[in-house]
């Protein structure tokens, strides 16, 4: 039984595009229909490939953004320029398309309903992406852990799913968020733009006891992260990460 499960996951299914949105100037989400899907956990991800009509093929995992449930998949694309297939995935696919992608893959830097103590998550740039899947996942199964986003990008227009993580911070119990802009702060912003350090980290206070960190984004910003949370007293077992490229998205 298990092998057949793994053995599911690794089959190439082909899912239909029925929505695009536009997140930022370059980054897109796409609303997959895929018949076949057995299901997810939020922090997974899956592998999309596309093939060209001389037969070339390429491949890159993409984290998935939506919370388990149902046979909607969406995955948020940071269009790379010198990237092979996000430019495609970005620019091109549209409503209709069929799209090859298999999975889940991943089942350590996950988050489930049934996990109840406090949570921490660190995203920089398109790192949000699977953590955004946690957020909706805890906010659709009623569990009211308390979850603490510390999101850093370059600068406001860069950040995904702002709005939706604007009105969950004033309506979803329990969940705290904070912006780190290190290349340029909005308007009225309190302080200079900057890179993350421990006290945004921390809040200047001790972590809760039993709290688990989940840190996604690019290596450098990854490796930072998890040193300054380390020094701060946070026990390195309780962290898990997440890392792409250093350019900050997949391509």
């Amino acid at each position: 039984m298990a092998r057949a499960a793994v053995l599911g996951r690794l089959t190439w299914q082909v899912g239909t595009v029925t929505e695009v949105r536009d997140e930022t100037p370059t980054a897109r989400t796409l609303v997959l229909d895929v018949p076949d899907w057995t299901g997810h956990q939020a922090g997974q991800h899956v592998d999309v490939r596309l093939t060209a009509p001389d037969g070339y093929s390429a491949q890159r995992s993409y984290s998935i953004a939506s919370p388990p449930g149902g046979t909607k998949l969406e995955l948020t694309v940071q269009r790379l320029e010198d990237g092979e297939v996000s430019p495609y995935l970005a620019e091109t696919l549209a409503p209709g398309d069929p799209l090859e992608l298999r999975g889940p893959i991943g089942g350590w830097f996950v988050w489930t309903p049934a996990d109840p103590g406090p949570v921490l998550l660190v995203a920089g740039g398109s790192g949000i992406v699977p953590l955004m899947a946690m957020i909706r996942a805890r906010a659709g199964s009623g569990n009211r852990a308390p979850f603490r986003l510390v999101y850093s990008v370059r600068s406001a227009d860069a950040a995904l799913y702002a709005a939706e993580l604007a009105d969950r911070a004033r309506t979803d119990a329990g969940l705290e968020l904070s912006y780190v802009y290190t290349r340029s702060a909005p308007p009225g912003w309190p302080g200079p733009a900057g890179r993350i350090n421990a006290g945004i980290l921390t809040a200047g206070r001790p972590a809760p006891p039993g709290t688990a960190v989940f840190i996604c984004g690019p290596t450098g910003f990854v490796e930072a992260a998890a040193n300054l949370l380390i020094d701060a007293g946070q026990d390195a077992q309780t962290i898990k990460t997440e890392r792409f490229g250093p350019s900050g998205g997949q391509p």
